[in-house]
């Protein structure tokens, strides 16, 4: 007998009941993600100090990181992740200001309204 609550069935389930908003969300975090488009991008000290090679690595796993879970990514926004690069483990987060970028953005949604800033870090940065 299946268990109906597995852990696959319940990714599914929780990606059908994404909200209009959580979806444009995750495809606005995906196009800065993925495509460098759509917000800024930060390196910490840490990272920017990992040397040519090891940032182009870093990039390249930001960008075709695809292990988002119930447990990194709760809201099924892809707004964090996490990978390591030989012997360093490097996060991503994207956060969501008002186009001051002094506050939250009042609606993440809204590209109009919203300044998306990705920083990737060393998690002994963080």
């Amino acid at each position: 007998m299946k268990n109906s609550d597995s852990t696959e069935e319940q990714k599914v389930n929780k990606s059908n009941d994404a909200t209009e908003g959580q979806l444009k969300i995750r495809a606005l975090n995906d196009e800065l993600r993925v495509n460098g488009r759509g917000g800024q991008i930060l390196l910490t000290l840490g990272v920017d100090g990992l040397g040519h090679d090891r940032k182009r690595h870093v990039m390249d796993a930001v960008r075709s990181y695809n292990s988002f879970s119930e447990d990194n990514d709760p809201y099924g926004e892809h707004d964090f992740g996490e990978v390591e690069i030989d012997t360093n483990s490097v996060m991503f987060k994207i956060d969501y200001y008002d186009l001051s970028g002094r506050f939250r953005s009042p609606n993440p949604a809204d590209p109009a309204s919203t300044m998306r800033i990705m920083t990737i870090m060393l998690s002994n940065d963080y």
